[in-house]
């Protein structure tokens, strides 16, 4: 029981530490958008340069790998994630994020055959509505295209991590995968020049973001999860969303409506339902 304890206490700190550093990053890149003149492409591409070196730096002795086709999938998910919150707040953002990337997850394993039990049909149908609730047409409800855009992104999270799954030496993996997208980073850098613009202030929230909240903030995830059990890890993350909820009113002033309320509860909860349903 004593060598327990430091463990478990060592395993709740890194936790509770990436779970915030994974809420920073919507806090981070809203940030840099709403408050800089910083636009989403730099954003992008000094967020994954910066992660790859962080990441780097941390695997240096060991192997670093990846493959193409999931830098493609990291790539796209980190594009996505910037350009959609040049219009959503960071409540908003995380959670058509994590809906999404939860959606896609559970819609490849009834690919491959898992079947739902009762009460995890009822979880997917609950959080389907609490998303529908929040982009229902209305005064509250979020611009659509910008919605989409992260919807893709966790669309594309939820492949980078479907394809990640079993790998060894994940952190080697991740660094391999981050440094796999500086080459699209650069195409739409260069496609976007006429209309970057970089300032001091945008330049550190996005290099926080990469290095910090992404690239160590993985580093501490992976070191973790071996002291977390595949349900509990699966479902600490549902905090993700109101963590970022939380830092968005507390740091950049964003209100919490009833609608962004009423749809966390339903859909967090409908996650929840289909995560614990799953032991």
């Amino acid at each position: 029981m004593t060598t327990d304890m430091p463990r478990r206490v060592r395993t709740i700190i890194l936790t509770a530490l990436a779970l915030a550093a994974f809420a920073a990053n919507s806090l981070l890149c809203r940030a840099a958008l709403k408050h800089t003149s910083m636009d989403a492409a730099s954003f992008t591409a000094i967020r994954l340069l910066s992660g790859a070196a962080m990441l780097s730096i941390i695997a240096w002795r060991g192997k670093i790998s990846g493959n193409w086709p999931s830098a493609l999938a990291l790539f796209v998910y980190a594009a996505g994630f910037s350009f959609a919150y040049v219009k959503l707040s960071a409540a908003t953002g995380a959670l058509l994020l994590f809906g999404a990337v939860q959606a896609t997850m559970a819609g490849y394993g009834m690919l491959k055959g898992e079947r739902l039990k009762g009460l995890q049909i009822a979880g997917l149908l609950l959080a389907l509505a609490g998303l529908a609730i929040l982009l229902l047409p209305g005064i509250a409800s979020p611009p659509m295209d910008a919605s989409l855009l992260m919807m893709i992104a966790g669309a594309s999270w939820g492949i980078y991590s479907l394809r990640g799954r079993g790998k060894g030496n994940p952190i080697g993996v991740t660094a391999g995968n981050f440094l796999r997208t500086l080459p699209f980073a650069a195409g739409l850098s260069l496609l976007t020049y006429g209309s970057s613009s970089i300032d001091k202030a945008g330049f550190f929230y996005a290099a926080a973001s990469g290095a910090l909240a992404s690239g160590l903030g993985y580093a501490i995830w992976y070191t973790a999860l071996p002291g977390l059990k595949a349900t509990h890890a699966a479902t600490v993350q549902l905090s993700v969303p109101v963590i970022a909820a939380l830092g968005g009113i507390a740091f950049l002033g964003e209100p919490l409506g009833l609608r962004l309320i009423m749809a966390s509860i339903a859909t967090l909860g409908g996650i929840a339902l289909v995560i614990l349903e799953r032991r």
